[in-house]
C-alpha cells in the first residue's frame, strides 16, 4: 500500500488529457455502505499500481459526499484526482511501469 504521500497536482493541461482517456474507462472500484474501509483503500491502492488511471463508482449506500470520498482515496492512496463527475471519481498515480506520458 502507498505510504499516503499525496502526488503532485495535475495541471488543467494534465487533468484534461487524463479525462479523454478515462472517458473510456469501465470503474474497477465501487464504494457503497462500507465507504472508505482499509479494504477499498486497498482495492484502490492495487487497481492504480496495475492500471495508473482508474475509475471509482459511488454506489447508492455511500452516504459521504463525493469529493470528500474523492479527496480522501487521493491522500491515501498518493494519487490525484482527475475528475469527479457525478458519481464517478477518476484517479491517477505513476507507476514503476509508466504506463500512461502525461503532457
Amino acid at each position: 500500500m502507498s505510504n499516503g504521500t499525496p502526488a503532485k497536482k495535475l495541471t488543467g493541461k494534465q487533468a484534461r488529457y487524463l479525462r479523454g482517456l478515462g472517458h473510456k474507462l469501465q470503474p474497477v472500484v465501487m464504494i457503497g455502505r462500507q465507504e472508505l474501509s482499509e479494504e477499498v483503500v486497498a482495492a484502490v491502492d492495487e487497481a492504480l499500481e496495475v492500471h495508473e488511471l482508474i475509475k471509482v463508482k459511488l454506489q447508492e449506500g455511500c452516504l459521504t459526499d463525493r469529493r470528500t470520498v474523492a479527496a480522501e482515496l487521493a491522500k491515501q492512496t498518493g494519487s490525484a484526482v482527475a475528475q469527479v463527475l457525478g458519481k464517478t471519481i477518476l484517479l491517477y498515480r505513476s507507476s514503476e511501469k509508466e504506463l500512461i506520458k502525461i503532457p
